[in-house]
């Protein structure tokens, strides 16, 4: 594993072994106990869409193992792939840090930065995926779960890069993704595809939110506008309106069904107040595991192999 940037380029074996390094490390870090196995070690993290989670906890992450961050606006650097040609930046870098995290418009934009860089290239996001999210997913979810073989998980929203990355690790760990969207925003059918050629029937799509929750045992949801679609905005609300996560629709699901976010929440849109607020929301359990599963994201790329 030199890179990550989608959980289609790793095996479930490769994902498991980021999971169970993810979970040592919480405990140890719940207790106080350090693991400084990245000493000196530096990251370079280049930005172009704004970010509360993913820059804190990659910042946060790679401080508690011992190493330090260098933080690049797009301005700084005249435009990603911009002012220079992207295997320019990615081999200067490469000379400079020792891992670089990428979170770009243009999911190409980190595949290239990947293919001409000699040190790991992570993504963290683009408009195609967000694996890291989808990971501290399943880590969530893990958690709350006894298995995750068979696991009925409901995603209320828009076919985008969360769902995308979803759907991947719903196959990778046998869980079984159903997607409810609207016509015209639904998951592309090139993704559902690739999805269950990994393993058969793990994801459906259908265009019911009711009937999507029938037998979930999460439901997960996101913003209607994602960041560069602003302009989009009165018309997503009105097509996605029937598809928002309330107090009705989790009358359709089952008792105690669990309710993921990765956030930021539009409170009132998206989800409500109300059920993000509820015993069973896990919201604030997913952005905590960010920080986990990217301090063993980076264990795992950085640290010394016999340690893992």
């Amino acid at each position: 594993m030199k890179d990550f940037i989608s959980l289609t380029d790793y095996s479930t074996a490769n994902l498991k072994e980021l999971l169970r390094i993810a979970s040592k490390l919480k405990s140890m870090y719940r207790v106080g106990m350090q693991d400084w196995c990245i000493p000196g070690k530096s990251m370079a993290m280049i930005f172009e869409k704004p970010s509360l989670r993913t820059r804190v906890s990659f910042s946060v992450a790679m401080a508690d193992l011992g190493g330090h961050v260098i933080y690049i606006r797009p301005e700084d650097i005249g435009g990603l792939g911009e002012r220079e040609p992207m295997k320019d930046t990615a081999r200067v870098l490469s000379r400079y840090a020792h891992v670089i995290v990428a979170r770009t418009f243009e999911h190409q934009k980190v595949v290239d930065l990947a293919r001409h860089s000699s040190v790991p290239v992570i993504n963290a996001l683009t408009d195609w995926l967000h694996p890291c999210q989808a990971m501290a997913d399943v880590l969530t979810i893990k958690e709350n779960f006894d298995k995750l073989d068979g696991l009925r998980v409901v995603y209320i929203g828009d076919g985008n890069n969360v769902a995308r990355s979803l759907a991947f690790a719903c196959a990778k760990f046998g869980m079984k993704l159903t997607v409810a969207s609207p016509a015209g925003y639904e998951l592309d059918e090139e993704t559902i595809k690739q999805a269950n050629s990994v393993a058969k029937g793990s994801v459906t799509q259908v265009s019911d939110a009711p009937k999507g929750v029938a037998d979930a045992q999460v439901i997960y949801t996101d913003t209607w506008v994602s960041m560069g679609q602003e302009q989009q905005q009165e018309q997503r609300v009105k097509d996605f309106i029937a598809f928002r996560v309330n107090a009705e629709l989790l009358k359709e699901a089952p008792d105690g069904v669990k309710i993921m976010h990765c956030l930021p929440a539009h409170r009132g849109m998206e989800i409500t107040d109300e059920v993000f607020e509820s015993k069973n929301s896990l919201i604030l359990d997913q952005a905590e595991n960010r920080l986990h599963f990217q301090r063993a994201l980076l264990k795992k790329l950085l640290g010394p192999q016999e340690q893992l």
